[in-house]
């Protein structure tokens, strides 16, 4: 079994991050910036699952992004402030470019056969209470260690450790161990269940 995590970055130009994660736990981090960079990693590994950080859906009701509209919420964003779990709009600035481009790259692989899930790294660590990247980076990997996760010993930037969290996530939804926030037919966001262990 392989699970790939996205860590999307909104733009090309910047780093986002990948890992496939293995059903030992074992992680294998990548850069990439084009999606077509993105293609050929998930290609050449042909997971089973792929979880994508970013927005893979519009709100109900919403057709576009490009147009000032009063509905900035998904049921799962909803569901997500409930819960006290903090994260940015998607109808946002920078989020925008972030959503339309996860869009995008959801089609893409679905229409190639993978199972695309969105995941959200910070919901997944607030829940296993696991150190964000903007607590500590070294706090971020120590908990992931202690996850079970058998991490490479380079250096890891937050957008790898975000994926391997990303992944993680989807491991564990391949496992039955997850909960799926909002609505099926406006779009989830996969995260850990609440009595994990």
């Amino acid at each position: 079994m392989i699970v790939v995590g996205i860590d999307l970055a909104g733009s090309e130009k910047r780093n986002t991050g990948i890992c496939a994660l293995n059903d030992n736990l074992e992680a294998k981090c990548f850069i990439a910036h084009k999606n077509e960079e993105i293609l050929e990693i998930v290609e050449k590994l042909r997971p089973d699952l792929i979880a994508i950080d970013a927005p893979l859906s519009l709100p109900k009701g919403r057709k576009s992004l490009d147009r000032k509209e009063k509905i900035h919420f998904r049921e799962c964003d909803r569901k997500l402030l409930e819960l006290g779990i903090k994260f940015f709009p998607i109808t946002l600035g920078p989020m925008r470019i972030l959503t339309k481009r996860g869009i995008k790259l959801r089609k893409i692989l679905e229409k190639k056969g993978y199972k695309v899930i969105e995941v959200y790294p910070g919901a997944t660590q607030d829940i296993l209470r696991i150190a964000r990247k903007n607590v500590s980076l070294k706090k971020l990997r120590n908990g992931l260690k202690k996850l079970g996760i058998k991490i490479e010993r380079r250096e890891l930037s937050h957008d790898e450790l975000d994926a391997v969290t990303a992944a993680f996530t989807g491991y564990l939804h391949l496992k039955g161990k997850t909960i799926s926030l909002g609505n099926e037919k406006e779009g989830v966001i996969v995260v850990p269940s609440f009595d994990f262990k």
